[in-house]
């Protein structure tokens, strides 16, 4: 597996070896002992398994206590995929950083506990998969305003406005909100 750090040096793109051939293919998308020599310790909860038209956005979302780290990939079509550090006594507290998901590069990106975590969808339809370290726990549930304009994240949304529920709508701006500490 190659591992390439972001901008956030905990938050990680993942790129599992592929094994294929005029059948298909073949990839372990988890495998702990590989994990934990490239530094990742997790132990997963709960799976999770979304379907998204083009130009919805999901986040920013997070659990104020039961944190979760998130394994993401992409099954079926194309995000772009963000985390903001959202622990106050980080150096890189209210950073971002996005990266392009797709179903056909089998990259995954490991957001761990402490980063608020959201996607829009690129293409017509994304189904992502992720893996979470805690569970969810909708009372802990906070949501960071996808659009904040202090974090200046660049969506690349096709076709304008995006698609959000009333949740995401109504996010806090992360100057307001209740974070790590």
């Amino acid at each position: 597996m190659k591992v390439t750090p972001t901008g956030l040096s905990e938050v990680l793109l993942l790129e599992p070896r592929v094994f294929g051939d005029a059948r298909g293919f073949f990839f372990e998308s988890w495998n702990e002992r590989e994990f934990e020599r490239r530094g990742i310790r997790a132990r997963f909860v709960q799976d999770n398994h979304s379907r998204s038209g083009r130009g919805v956005v999901r986040g920013l979302h997070y659990q104020i206590r039961q944190p979760q780290g998130k394994l993401i990939r992409v099954v079926a079509g194309e995000i772009f995929d963000v985390a903001v550090d959202i622990r106050r006594s980080s150096p890189t507290f209210g950073r971002w950083e996005g990266v392009r998901l797709n179903a056909e590069s089998y990259k995954m990106l490991w957001i761990p506990a402490g980063f608020a975590h959201g996607f829009c969808v690129l293409s017509e339809l994304a189904e992502v998969l992720y893996k979470a370290t805690d569970y969810y726990a909708p009372e802990h549930e906070r949501c960071i305003l996808w659009n904040d304009p202090e974090l200046h994240i660049d969506w690349p949304l096709p076709g304008g406005a995006p698609a959000l529920s009333a949740k995401d709508a109504a996010g806090t701006r992360l100057r307001d909100a209740e974070a790590f500490q």
